[in-house]
Protein backbone atom coordinates (compact mmCIF):
# COMPACT_ATOMS: atom_id res chain seq x y z
CA UNK A 1 0.00 0.00 0.00
CA UNK A 2 1.35 3.03 -1.04
CA UNK A 3 1.04 6.25 1.45
CA UNK A 4 2.72 9.47 1.47
CA UNK A 5 5.52 11.71 2.41
CA UNK A 6 3.07 13.94 4.29
CA UNK A 7 1.04 11.41 5.73
CA UNK A 8 4.49 9.72 7.54
CA UNK A 9 5.64 13.24 8.96
CA UNK A 10 2.31 13.42 10.66
CA UNK A 11 2.34 9.86 11.65
CA UNK A 12 6.38 10.49 13.28
CA UNK A 13 4.96 14.23 14.21
CA UNK A 14 7.87 15.37 12.38
CA UNK A 15 8.44 18.68 10.52
CA UNK A 16 8.08 18.01 6.48
CA UNK A 17 10.52 20.02 3.82
CA UNK A 18 9.93 19.41 0.49
CA UNK A 19 6.82 17.57 -1.71
CA UNK A 20 4.29 16.44 0.69
CA UNK A 21 3.03 13.91 -1.89
CA UNK A 22 5.81 12.21 -2.38
CA UNK A 23 5.32 8.47 -2.35
CA UNK A 24 6.05 5.90 0.01
CA UNK A 25 6.03 2.22 -0.45
CA UNK A 26 8.79 0.68 1.18
CA UNK A 27 11.87 1.16 3.07
CA UNK A 28 15.31 0.36 1.95
CA UNK A 29 19.27 0.70 2.19
CA UNK A 30 20.68 3.92 0.32
CA UNK A 31 22.43 1.78 -1.76
CA UNK A 32 19.61 -0.12 -3.11
CA UNK A 33 16.08 2.32 -2.54
CA UNK A 34 13.69 2.76 -5.36
CA UNK A 35 12.36 6.08 -5.52
CA UNK A 36 9.17 5.04 -3.73
CA UNK A 37 11.30 4.12 -0.90
CA UNK A 38 12.25 5.73 2.01
CA UNK A 39 15.97 5.52 3.39
CA UNK A 40 17.58 7.48 6.56
CA UNK A 41 20.21 9.45 6.87
CA UNK A 42 21.83 9.53 10.52
CA UNK A 43 25.58 10.20 10.15
CA UNK A 44 27.85 12.70 7.58
CA UNK A 45 30.22 9.77 6.97
CA UNK A 46 27.12 8.44 4.37
CA UNK A 47 26.25 11.93 2.82
CA UNK A 48 27.79 10.79 -0.75
CA UNK A 49 26.01 7.51 -0.30
CA UNK A 50 22.79 9.08 0.16
CA UNK A 51 23.10 11.89 -2.19
CA UNK A 52 23.78 9.03 -5.19
CA UNK A 53 20.69 7.42 -4.00
CA UNK A 54 17.56 7.15 -6.07
CA UNK A 55 15.13 7.43 -2.99
CA UNK A 56 13.20 10.52 -2.99
CA UNK A 57 12.22 10.60 0.77
CA UNK A 58 14.76 10.82 3.44
CA UNK A 59 14.54 10.75 7.15
CA UNK A 60 17.32 13.19 8.29
CA UNK A 61 18.11 15.32 11.29
CA UNK A 62 16.37 19.44 11.87
CA UNK A 63 18.50 20.97 9.29
CA UNK A 64 20.02 18.59 7.10
CA UNK A 65 19.45 18.96 2.95
CA UNK A 66 19.81 16.62 0.49
CA UNK A 67 19.29 18.02 -3.20
CA UNK A 68 16.38 16.98 -5.01
CA UNK A 69 14.65 14.80 -1.90
CA UNK A 70 11.94 15.56 0.51
CA UNK A 71 12.71 15.55 3.89
CA UNK A 72 11.00 14.49 7.17
CA UNK A 73 12.97 15.90 9.63
CA UNK A 74 13.37 14.28 13.34
CA UNK A 75 16.15 14.48 16.05
CA UNK A 76 16.66 10.53 16.00
CA UNK A 77 16.27 9.44 12.09
CA UNK A 78 17.31 5.66 12.82
CA UNK A 79 14.61 5.12 15.54
CA UNK A 80 12.21 7.21 12.75
CA UNK A 81 13.33 4.39 10.22
CA UNK A 82 12.32 1.55 12.55
CA UNK A 83 8.82 3.40 13.22
CA UNK A 84 7.83 4.16 9.61
CA UNK A 85 8.68 0.28 8.55
CA UNK A 86 6.21 -0.85 11.17
CA UNK A 87 4.06 1.62 9.64
CA UNK A 88 4.29 0.62 6.16
CA UNK A 89 4.47 -2.99 6.99
CA UNK A 90 1.82 -3.04 9.22
CA UNK A 91 1.80 -7.22 10.38
CA UNK A 92 -1.39 -8.97 9.07
CA UNK A 93 -3.46 -10.27 12.05
CA UNK A 94 -3.73 -13.95 11.78
CA UNK A 95 -6.47 -16.02 10.77
CA UNK A 96 -8.20 -17.93 13.81
CA UNK A 97 -7.47 -21.38 13.27
CA UNK A 98 -7.31 -24.52 15.35
CA UNK A 99 -4.92 -27.10 12.69
CA UNK A 100 -6.60 -30.62 13.02
CA UNK A 101 -3.36 -32.07 13.62
CA UNK A 102 -2.69 -29.99 16.72
CA UNK A 103 -3.19 -32.01 20.51
CA UNK A 104 -5.70 -29.14 22.42
CA UNK A 105 -7.02 -31.10 25.45
CA UNK A 106 -10.50 -30.11 26.59
CA UNK A 107 -8.81 -27.96 29.80
CA UNK A 108 -6.89 -25.74 27.41
CA UNK A 109 -8.32 -22.21 27.65
CA UNK A 110 -7.81 -20.43 24.90
CA UNK A 111 -9.04 -16.72 24.00
CA UNK A 112 -10.47 -15.36 20.77
CA UNK A 113 -8.51 -15.18 17.35
CA UNK A 114 -5.74 -17.65 18.20
CA UNK A 115 -3.97 -19.64 15.76
CA UNK A 116 -2.76 -23.41 16.33
CA UNK A 117 -0.59 -24.17 13.75
CA UNK A 118 0.07 -28.14 13.02
CA UNK A 119 1.16 -30.71 15.22
CA UNK A 120 1.36 -28.43 17.78
CA UNK A 121 1.28 -29.81 21.16
CA UNK A 122 -0.63 -28.32 24.27
CA UNK A 123 -0.72 -29.99 26.99
CA UNK A 124 -3.59 -30.04 30.47
CA UNK A 125 -4.36 -26.72 31.53
CA UNK A 126 -2.54 -24.21 29.45
CA UNK A 127 -4.01 -20.96 28.35
CA UNK A 128 -3.56 -18.88 25.20
CA UNK A 129 -4.25 -15.42 25.19
CA UNK A 130 -6.02 -13.40 22.06
CA UNK A 131 -4.45 -12.50 19.04
CA UNK A 132 -1.62 -15.11 20.29
CA UNK A 133 0.00 -17.14 16.93
CA UNK A 134 1.46 -20.73 18.27
CA UNK A 135 3.12 -21.96 14.99
CA UNK A 136 3.87 -25.63 14.27
CA UNK A 137 5.63 -28.53 16.34
CA UNK A 138 5.03 -26.27 19.58
CA UNK A 139 4.80 -27.68 22.82
CA UNK A 140 3.40 -25.95 25.85
CA UNK A 141 3.84 -27.78 28.97
CA UNK A 142 1.19 -28.44 31.40
CA UNK A 143 0.06 -25.06 32.66
CA UNK A 144 2.06 -22.77 30.74
CA UNK A 145 0.72 -19.48 30.13
CA UNK A 146 0.78 -16.77 26.95
CA UNK A 147 -1.01 -13.64 27.23
CA UNK A 148 -2.18 -11.77 24.20
CA UNK A 149 -0.59 -10.76 20.41
CA UNK A 150 2.05 -12.84 21.45
CA UNK A 151 4.05 -15.19 18.34
CA UNK A 152 6.16 -18.12 18.73
CA UNK A 153 7.69 -19.80 15.69
CA UNK A 154 8.20 -23.31 15.14
CA UNK A 155 9.71 -25.77 17.34
CA UNK A 156 9.52 -23.44 20.04
CA UNK A 157 9.06 -25.65 23.64
CA UNK A 158 7.77 -23.98 26.90
CA UNK A 159 8.15 -26.44 29.88
CA UNK A 160 5.43 -26.87 32.60
CA UNK A 161 4.24 -23.45 34.52
CA UNK A 162 6.36 -21.35 32.07
CA UNK A 163 4.46 -17.82 32.04
CA UNK A 164 4.90 -15.54 29.42
CA UNK A 165 3.37 -11.82 29.11
CA UNK A 166 1.85 -9.64 26.24
CA UNK A 167 3.12 -9.24 22.84
CA UNK A 168 6.21 -11.72 23.11
CA UNK A 169 8.03 -12.94 20.32
CA UNK A 170 9.69 -16.30 20.81
CA UNK A 171 12.05 -17.98 17.64
CA UNK A 172 12.09 -21.29 16.19
CA UNK A 173 13.97 -23.58 19.02
CA UNK A 174 13.98 -21.77 22.05
CA UNK A 175 13.47 -23.46 25.45
CA UNK A 176 11.97 -21.72 28.15
CA UNK A 177 11.53 -23.44 31.51
CA UNK A 178 14.30 -26.32 31.20
CA UNK A 179 15.94 -27.40 34.57
CA UNK A 180 18.64 -25.66 35.78
CA UNK A 181 22.45 -26.93 35.76
CA UNK A 182 22.56 -27.69 39.86
CA UNK A 183 23.85 -30.86 41.82
CA UNK A 184 25.59 -30.73 44.78
CA UNK A 185 28.38 -33.35 45.12
CA UNK A 186 28.31 -36.05 48.30
CA UNK A 187 28.62 -39.63 49.07
CA UNK A 188 31.06 -40.52 46.15
CA UNK A 189 28.06 -39.00 43.41
CA UNK A 190 26.64 -36.00 41.77
CA UNK A 191 22.90 -35.28 42.77
CA UNK A 192 20.25 -32.82 41.33
CA UNK A 193 19.15 -30.29 43.59
CA UNK A 194 15.44 -29.61 42.97
CA UNK A 195 14.57 -27.11 40.07
CA UNK A 196 10.97 -27.12 40.52
CA UNK A 197 10.71 -23.32 39.62
CA UNK A 198 9.09 -21.16 36.76
CA UNK A 199 10.16 -19.01 34.42
CA UNK A 200 8.35 -15.30 34.10
CA UNK A 201 8.99 -13.45 31.07
CA UNK A 202 7.11 -9.88 31.07
CA UNK A 203 5.72 -7.76 27.93
CA UNK A 204 6.99 -6.88 24.78
CA UNK A 205 10.39 -9.44 24.95
CA UNK A 206 11.99 -11.07 22.62
CA UNK A 207 13.87 -14.07 22.06
CA UNK A 208 16.04 -15.60 19.40
CA UNK A 209 16.68 -19.23 17.78
CA UNK A 210 17.91 -21.39 20.10
CA UNK A 211 17.77 -19.59 23.30
CA UNK A 212 17.46 -21.25 26.59
CA UNK A 213 16.34 -19.93 29.58
CA UNK A 214 16.48 -22.19 32.57
CA UNK A 215 13.54 -22.29 35.05
CA UNK A 216 14.35 -21.42 38.95
CA UNK A 217 15.59 -24.15 41.39
CA UNK A 218 12.87 -23.13 43.74
CA UNK A 219 12.11 -19.67 42.87
CA UNK A 220 11.79 -18.24 39.23
CA UNK A 221 13.73 -16.64 36.30
CA UNK A 222 12.43 -13.40 36.22
CA UNK A 223 12.92 -11.41 31.88
CA UNK A 224 11.34 -7.76 32.45
CA UNK A 225 9.56 -6.32 30.07
CA UNK A 226 11.32 -4.90 26.64
CA UNK A 227 14.26 -7.17 26.73
CA UNK A 228 15.78 -8.12 24.16
CA UNK A 229 17.17 -11.93 23.70
CA UNK A 230 19.76 -12.86 20.72
CA UNK A 231 20.16 -16.64 19.48
CA UNK A 232 21.73 -19.04 21.15
CA UNK A 233 22.00 -17.29 24.90
CA UNK A 234 21.96 -19.15 27.75
CA UNK A 235 20.42 -17.81 31.05
CA UNK A 236 20.88 -19.95 34.02
CA UNK A 237 18.49 -20.85 37.14
CA UNK A 238 17.23 -17.86 38.99
CA UNK A 239 18.70 -15.23 36.54
CA UNK A 240 17.00 -11.50 36.96
CA UNK A 241 17.37 -9.32 34.14
CA UNK A 242 15.51 -5.92 34.44
CA UNK A 243 13.71 -3.77 31.98
CA UNK A 244 14.91 -2.95 28.32
CA UNK A 245 18.08 -4.96 28.64
CA UNK A 246 20.15 -6.59 25.67
CA UNK A 247 21.92 -9.63 24.70
CA UNK A 248 23.69 -10.52 22.16
CA UNK A 249 24.09 -14.12 20.87
CA UNK A 250 26.07 -16.62 22.62
CA UNK A 251 26.10 -14.88 25.50
CA UNK A 252 26.06 -16.88 28.36
CA UNK A 253 24.64 -16.12 32.57
CA UNK A 254 25.42 -18.25 35.43
CA UNK A 255 22.83 -19.10 37.74
CA UNK A 256 21.40 -16.35 40.23
CA UNK A 257 22.62 -13.32 38.47
CA UNK A 258 21.26 -10.25 38.78
CA UNK A 259 21.29 -7.55 35.68
CA UNK A 260 19.73 -4.21 36.21
CA UNK A 261 17.34 -2.45 33.80
CA UNK A 262 19.15 -1.60 30.60
CA UNK A 263 21.67 -3.31 30.90
CA UNK A 264 24.21 -4.31 27.53
CA UNK A 265 25.89 -7.12 26.43
CA UNK A 266 27.66 -8.23 23.68
CA UNK A 267 28.48 -11.24 21.64
CA UNK A 268 29.66 -14.03 23.96
CA UNK A 269 29.64 -12.44 27.09
CA UNK A 270 30.26 -14.62 29.86
CA UNK A 271 28.86 -13.69 33.28
CA UNK A 272 29.97 -15.85 36.60
CA UNK A 273 26.67 -16.77 39.09
CA UNK A 274 25.80 -14.57 41.54
CA UNK A 275 26.87 -11.46 39.82
CA UNK A 276 25.74 -8.27 39.64
CA UNK A 277 25.06 -5.87 36.83
CA UNK A 278 23.59 -2.51 38.26
CA UNK A 279 21.63 -0.14 35.69
CA UNK A 280 22.89 0.73 32.40
CA UNK A 281 26.13 -1.72 33.16
CA UNK A 282 28.09 -2.81 29.37
CA UNK A 283 29.71 -5.83 28.76
CA UNK A 284 31.66 -6.26 26.35
CA UNK A 285 31.88 -8.94 23.55
CA UNK A 286 33.50 -11.80 24.94
CA UNK A 287 34.37 -10.25 28.10
CA UNK A 288 34.33 -12.58 31.05
CA UNK A 289 33.15 -11.31 34.88
CA UNK A 290 34.52 -13.84 37.30
CA UNK A 291 31.81 -15.29 40.00
CA UNK A 292 30.29 -12.85 42.60
CA UNK A 293 31.60 -9.56 41.13
CA UNK A 294 29.73 -6.20 41.09
CA UNK A 295 29.39 -4.09 37.68
CA UNK A 296 28.82 -0.50 38.63
CA UNK A 297 25.54 1.40 36.90
CA UNK A 298 26.94 2.80 33.98
CA UNK A 299 30.48 1.25 34.24
CA UNK A 300 31.65 -0.36 30.92
CA UNK A 301 34.05 -3.44 30.90
CA UNK A 302 36.07 -5.75 28.23
CA UNK A 303 38.37 -8.73 28.76
CA UNK A 304 38.65 -11.93 30.72
CA UNK A 305 39.19 -11.14 33.89
CA UNK A 306 36.24 -8.09 32.98
CA UNK A 307 37.99 -4.67 33.66
CA UNK A 308 36.61 -1.04 33.19
CA UNK A 309 37.32 -0.25 29.24
CA UNK A 310 39.87 2.25 29.42
CA UNK A 311 42.10 0.03 31.62
CA UNK A 312 41.52 -2.82 29.43
CA UNK A 313 42.59 -0.34 26.50
CA UNK A 314 45.60 0.29 28.13
CA UNK A 315 46.60 -3.10 28.74
CA UNK A 316 45.70 -4.62 25.72
CA UNK A 317 48.36 -1.91 24.11
CA UNK A 318 51.03 -3.31 26.10
CA UNK A 319 50.46 -6.65 25.52
CA UNK A 320 50.88 -6.03 21.31
CA UNK A 321 54.03 -4.47 21.90
CA UNK A 322 55.22 -8.06 23.78
CA UNK A 323 57.42 -9.28 21.61
CA UNK A 324 59.02 -5.68 20.59
CA UNK A 325 59.52 -5.31 24.33
CA UNK A 326 60.67 -8.83 24.97
CA UNK A 327 63.46 -8.57 21.85
CA UNK A 328 65.06 -4.85 23.97
CA UNK A 329 65.43 -6.93 26.99
CA UNK A 330 67.47 -9.67 25.69
CA UNK A 331 69.48 -6.89 23.86
CA UNK A 332 69.61 -4.90 27.42
CA UNK A 333 70.43 -8.39 29.16
CA UNK A 334 73.06 -9.39 26.26
CA UNK A 335 71.69 -12.37 24.89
Amino acid sequence: MTQTAGELAKYLGANLVGDAHTPLSGVASAANASETDLIYFDSQRHRERVEKSRAKCVLARPGERVAGTTIVETPNPKLAFAKAAAWLFPQEAPRALIHPTAVVPPSARLATDVTIGPYAVLEEDTEVGAGTRIEAFCFLGRGARIGMNCRLHPRVTLYAGANIGNRVEIHSGAVIGSDGFGYVYGEGRHWKFPQIGTVRIGDDVEIGANTTIDRGSLDSTDIGSGVKIDNLVQVAHNVQIGEHSVLAAQTGISGSSVLGKRVLAGGQAGIGDHCTLEDGAIVGGQAGILPGKIIRSGQTVWGTPARPLEKFRRQFAWLARLPELAERVRRLEGD
